[in-house]
């Protein structure tokens, strides 16, 4: 029986440059269009990537931030790249609201969110699991991030778009919907970016729990993100 191919198998342009810049995944230009665009990272900001394995958002958010700045990274998946020593990263549930690590890092400047599914083929399935985790990432920023924070998240294009945005536009004060140039033509993936989080749609911390930290560290795509 042939093999199924793989339509992400052949390196293109921004995986070779990715590669060859020190990043583990063709991602960070997503990344890196969405913040020359909305001028996200700040130096000094304290970041929080959301399923950051491999590490490519957060090894540019500490780039961008710099040594004043401080990096959180959070993925189920190990990171095993190379990690300046400002950024912290911790194997665990991204989405866990009862986080102690999460809480103890914050509060955030800017939470950021590459997660996407385990694709199933299921078109619909798969559309609707996205949209579940943009959701569960929304409420870690309205939970850990400060008033005046942004926060930019992935989202798998259907009809609960219209919802997502919504969700944003009512938390922060202003919202963007952003395709980078670099998503594959075959994906439809998207990117929603809230710009300064209105205190009114914070909300407050549970008690919680800790979990095993690295700081500072030492590449391949996690099946639940892109990073």
């Amino acid at each position: 029986m042939a093999k199924k191919h793989n339509r992400y198998s052949r390196p293109d342009a921004f995986t070779r440059d990715a590669k060859a810049s020190g990043y583990p995944a063709r991602s960070v230009h997503k990344l890196k269009e969405i913040d020359q665009r909305i001028r996200l990272l700040r130096k000094n900001d304290s970041v929080l990537d959301l399923g950051a394995a491999p590490g490519s958002w957060s090894i540019y958010a500490a780039q961008r931030v710099g040594p004043g700045g401080s990096v959180l990274a959070i993925d189920l998946s190990e990171i095993t790249a190379k990690t300046p020593a400002h950024m912290t990263v911790v194997q665990g549930d991204a989405l866990d609201l009862d986080s102690e690590t999460l809480q103890r890092h914050g509060p955030y400047n800017v939470v950021l969110s590459d997660m996407a599914p385990k694709t199933s083929g299921a078109k619909e399935l798969d559309q609707a699991r996205s949209f579940e985790l943009f959701t569960a990432a929304l409420q870690v920023a309205r939970t850990f991030g400060v008033a005046g924070s942004h926060f930019a998240a992935k989202l798998f294009m259907s009809e609960d778009f219209v919802h997502a945005r919504k969700a944003v536009q009512e938390a922060y004060t202003s919202c963007k919907v952003i395709r980078p140039k670099s998503v594959r033509q075959v994906s439809s993936e998207l990117f929603i970016v809230g710009v300064g989080l209105r205190e009114s749609a914070q909300i407050q911390a549970r008690p919680t729990r800790p979990e095993t930290e690295l700081r500072g560290s030492t590449p391949e795509e996690s099946e639940s993100s892109g990073n």
